[in-house]
């Protein structure tokens, strides 16, 4: 009954796909999401390239099932990330912002799934003309940048803009088998988890930073804001987050070089090179220089939450389905638990639309 244009796609058992969290969807994760029946993508965006390598070897050592990797076109070493997915034999990619037509084409060609994270129809229509296979779409209870269209209103409209022409993957919200059966519903041919995936065994997050999404019982107060770069991003409050929004625009640059700087050091990165990617989100999205050396440098700052376990001097990325969860599952646990209650529903439903079969019976 789960068996959709997106698992023949991927070749997962399952039409879920664990996102690419920064700092978050690392070789065990993914290879746990995959083994699970899902399909994990490896966040690439956050590290250098040799240690991106690395956990791709690392990934397929801890599973044989395919698995995708996440990056984005505004890091230095893009390029290389591309090489090494097709060297690789990585079955998918996932983006954000399209990596323009020449990787599309070099990737397609080499056989790998694009696969991209998209906020609007128009913007699945775009990624469509430039090659994409598939594409995800988050609405606005998603966490991290996200819009403010409600999945239950985007889902559908994005559906009947694309869904003619490749499989739609609904993201924003979801946490379980009812939600996996109101997306196929909708029309879509699976769900995208990123929150549910952190907050489970296999997630590396530090238990301190683990238990601050555990405490926040209420979805509205995992708000949206613009503090960070400008762009709407849905956290949970915390101490910096409350920092930035009472900032005033020199405070934000001073905060923004300092997180730049130990960025930089991190990922081995040029000074030079940080400027350049700032230079071109200026550019390319009409910020300002705080802003933009705040979004290159932002994988840095959830650093603090996600690796070193300091949840007030990082930032907790998290969709608001975070508010209604409350216990950490295996990945095997999770998907396990999804499928069941999916078929279950799915049974339900079809009992309910032809009584006389059940009577019958």
């Amino acid at each position: 009954m789960l068996t959709t244009r997106l698992t023949e796609l991927l070749g997962c058992r399952y039409p879920i796909v664990q996102t690419a969290m920064g700092w978050v969807a690392d070789p065990n994760l993914v290879a746990g999401s995959c083994n699970a029946g899902a399909f994990g993508f490896l966040a690439g965006a956050t590290i250098p390239p040799a240690e991106m390598e690395r956990d791709i070897l690392r990934v397929k050592e801890l599973t044989d099932r395919p698995f995708g990797v996440n990056f984005h076109m505004y890091q230095p070493n893009a390029a290389a990330i591309v090489d090494m997915v097709i060297r690789h034999g990585v079955k998918a990619v996932s983006y954000s912002r399209s990596p323009g037509p020449d990787m599309i084409r070099k990737l397609k060609d080499a056989g790998v799934v694009c696969m991209p994270t998209v906020g609007l129809p128009k913007h699945a229509l775009k990624a469509v003309e430039l090659g994409a296979d598939a594409v995800t779409v988050q609405g606005g209870e998603g966490g991290g940048h996200t819009g403010a269209v409600p999945t239950t209103l985007l889902i559908p409209q994005v559906i009947d803009a694309v869904g003619d022409r490749v499989p739609v993957v609904a993201a924003g919200g979801f946490k379980d088998g009812r939600g996996l059966v109101a997306a196929m519903a909708w029309g879509a041919d699976g769900i995208a988890m990123g929150t549910r995936f952190l907050l489970t065994r296999e997630s590396p997050v530090p238990d301190a930073t683990l238990q601050r999404y555990l405490d926040c019982k209420n979805p509205a107060e995992i708000i949206v804001s613009r503090a960070m770069d400008g762009l709407p991003q849905r956290m949970i409050m915390n101490e910096l987050l409350g920092e930035l929004e009472r900032a005033g625009t020199l405070r934000k640059l001073l905060i923004a070089i300092r997180n730049g700087l130990a960025f930089r050091q991190h990922t081995g990165a040029s000074l030079v090179g940080l400027l350049k990617s700032a230079v071109a989100m200026t550019r390319g999205d009409d910020m300002t220089a705080a802003q933009a050396i705040m979004s290159a440098n932002a994988p840095m700052i959830i650093q603090k939450a996600m690796v070193e376990g300091e949840p007030a001097r990082g930032v907790l990325p998290s969709g608001q389905v975070a508010g209604v969860i409350d216990s950490l599952l295996s990945c095997e646990e999770l998907v396990s638990a999804i499928v069941a209650e999916a078929e279950q529903r799915l049974t339900a439903l079809a009992q309910r639309a032809n009584p006389s079969t059940q009577a019958g019976s």
